[in-house]
């Protein structure tokens, strides 16, 4: 869900600022859009000239025999037999010369099939191309602001909310150029050219149009808020449709474990049917008023068809008679009928067109609000402008009167003053949401504390930038993230150049070599979906061999040892001991073994440092670490 307001009115001004907006994605594309536009053109003129042309040409001198005016002749290659001299007692033409017609415009009619079609389909391509390089754009630079967000907005947000937004909401902005640029300007094209040649038979077709205008102002009025408000509840809830699919899929265990298929099922299927009742409301609504728009602009045509009728039978004089005489119609005949009579269709088709158009647009604009809402948030983690150089030898690591919150109201580090030094492993430990993660989290900025510094060399990490500060610290998360490719390739994700040789050193260190060497295909054998081929220890192995081999001076453990076995665990930490000599490690874990092999405990308690010193001196100041190790050795 977003936090602007989704139900304001979708106004012409609001349309126009996202498509100054969309610019920048259109922009890369502009030769490419300006020759589809020159194609639509050419292909709209040849289509609205042929129609008014073919039907005089047809009804009046095919076949009633009529000559023709000089540039009809023109354009069929035809001699001054064949053109008319403005004479009351002129002959017709003789059926040679008919024949002779006929033939021409079946030739000419072949070769404008060929062109219009042909250009029809090709401009069809042509658009998706042109709209898919935009949208990829587009989705490319809302994943990357989604990606720079900081994990506050994250663990705030639902996983499916966002995918729903890059990949659905995204697709508006192809939707928009074509249903607020190109679709507008053919209808409206279409409509002012229709009434106008309307207007040239007679004034009175202006009158029809007019009230048929002002009752569909009104239809409008009172339809597209309810459109509006059922498109962005249906977005919504197809988001949060989206957010349940996820999360089920990404629990599966959890969920076949526990025997909660059924209830997982039951969750879904409510999220399904709300959500496909809110996209039937708002496209019942869109139909009833097109449905309505349909019989306005069709009433208003079946009135000004009786006058066509009645004035054709009369041979009444048109209204601007020379102006639509280079076609035959001086004069309502049966030829001006059936003219005036397309252009009547097309005007009532163009209507509803219109009202159709305005329906889309109020679900495009929700789309639009959606997609750049992610693009408008600004990122928490600011960079400055000019960052200063990342030293080359870490001394020292500070935290000073570090305090942080993830909502008011509620710390979770209150007043952290911490330092690490080069060559010490320093272990973070303390209970259940005690703020250990969150501490280590400052250390990569993935937050910025709300008061205090993080210091690295006694310089603010934020006169850094985030990417040299990360680049420098590598973390082996608790959660244990693998991807669906191969084992060299999780090892290696994130790491732009590595040598094969350098990730079974890593692997070594960490005691995976042994288990990947039994792999059908070694490094190369593929994981699959979150690396679900592996035991838990396993992957709790490549995810400590991943971030030993970015080999960087700082080193984060989040629980590195929790699922193994108490011989690889001693394996594992006694290596990495001996990997960091020259580095800062820090290593969240609650196993007492592991807090031994550490120079520094840290106890973190209400997020405060309760204790901190090595494993002897918090022993005899029995205090919280001494109940700890008690409870955990079982010594009273």
């Amino acid at each position: 869900m977003t936090s602007t307001d989704d139900s304001r009115p979708v106004t012409l001004s609001e349309v126009w600022s996202y498509l100054k907006r969309c610019w920048p994605f259109y922009r890369p594309q502009i030769k490419h859009l300006l020759a589809f536009i020159s194609l639509t053109i050419f292909s709209g003129v040849l289509v609205l000239g042929s129609m008014v042309l073919v039907e005089d040409l047809v009804y009046n001198k095919l076949l009633q025999g009529e000559k023709l005016q000089s540039l009809q002749a023109s354009m069929f290659f035809l001699n001054d037999s064949f053109v008319s001299n403005g004479g009351e007692n002129e002959e017709l033409l003789s059926l040679s010369e008919r024949d002779t017609l006929r033939d021409r415009m079946i030739i000419g009619g072949g070769f404008w099939v060929i062109i219009v079609y042909g250009s029809i389909v090709f401009g069809t391509y042509y658009m998706i191309w042109i709209f898919q390089r935009v949208n990829q754009q587009l989705r490319v630079e809302m994943l990357s602001r989604a990606e720079h967000l900081s994990l506050r907005y994250h663990s705030s947000s639902r996983t499916g909310d966002l995918i729903y937004r890059v990949y659905q909401d995204s697709a508006t902005i192809t939707n928009v150029l074509q249903w607020c640029v190109m679709t507008p300007l053919r209808v409206v094209g279409w409509i002012f050219f229709a009434s106008l040649v309307l207007l040239f038979f007679s004034p009175w077709f202006g009158l029809i149009i007019f009230v048929i205008s002002i009752l569909m102002f009104l239809v409008s009025k009172k339809f597209v808020p309810i459109i509006r408000e059922k498109a962005r509840l249906s977005r919504e809830l197809n988001s949060a449709l989206t957010s349940r699919i996820q999360e089920n899929l990404a629990a599966s265990r959890v969920v076949k474990a526990n025997s909660a298929e059924e209830e997982m099922m039951r969750r879904f299927s409510h999220d399904s049917k709300h959500a496909l009742n809110a996209a039937f409301e708002m496209r019942l609504y869109i139909s009833i008023y097109l449905l309505i728009s349909l019989l306005l602009s069709i009433g208003g045509f079946i009135v000004a068809e009786y006058f066509m009728a009645t004035w054709s039978i009369i041979e009444k004089s048109t209204y601007l008679g020379g102006v639509v005489a280079f076609v035959g119609f001086a004069a309502w005949n049966l030829g001006a009928f059936r003219a005036a009579s397309a252009q009547g269709e097309e005007l009532a088709a163009q209507v509803w067109e219109a009202s159709y158009l305005i329906s889309i647009v109020q679900d495009l604009v929700m789309g639009l609000r959606r997609a750049f809402y992610i693009l408008d948030i600004e990122p928490e983690i600011k960079e400055k402008i000019n960052p200063k150089v990342f030293p080359k030898t870490i001394q020292k690591v500070s935290f000073e009167s570090v305090a942080f919150s993830y909502e008011k109201d509620h710390s979770v580090l209150t007043d952290i003053n911490l330092e690490a030094e080069l060559g010490t492993i320093t272990a973070i430990v303390g209970g259940t949401g005690s703020g250990k993660s969150t501490l280590l989290a400052l250390l990569l900025r993935l937050y910025d504390p709300d008061r205090g510094t993080v210091l690295i060399n006694g310089t603010d990490i934020k006169d850094f930038s985030t990417s040299d500060l990360r680049s420098n610290v590598s973390i082996a998360l608790q959660q244990n993230i693998l991807f669906a490719k191969s084992v060299k390739e999780n090892i290696a994700y994130g790491i732009e150049s590595t040598t094969e040789a350098e990730i079974i050193d890593a692997s070594k260190i960490a005691c995976a070599d042994d288990f990947i060497n039994d792999m059908p295909l070694n490094y190369e054998t593929e994981l699959g979906e979150r690396g679900g081929k592996l035991s838990t220890g396993q992957r709790q192995r490549l995810s400590i061999a991943r971030a030993l081999l970015k080999n960087t001076p700082i080193l984060i453990l989040d629980e590195p040892t929790a699922s193994l076995d108490a011989e690889t665990e001693k394996r594992v930490m006694s290596n990495i001991a001996k990997w960091g000599r020259n580095r800062i490690i820090f290593i969240i874990t609650h196993r007492l073994s592991t807090i031994k092999s550490a120079d520094r405990i840290a106890v973190l308690d209400s997020g405060e440092i309760k204790e901190f010193g090595s494993h002897q001196d918090l022993m005899t100041l029995k205090g919280d670490y001494a109940e700890f190790v008690k409870s955990e050795t079982g010594d009273e």
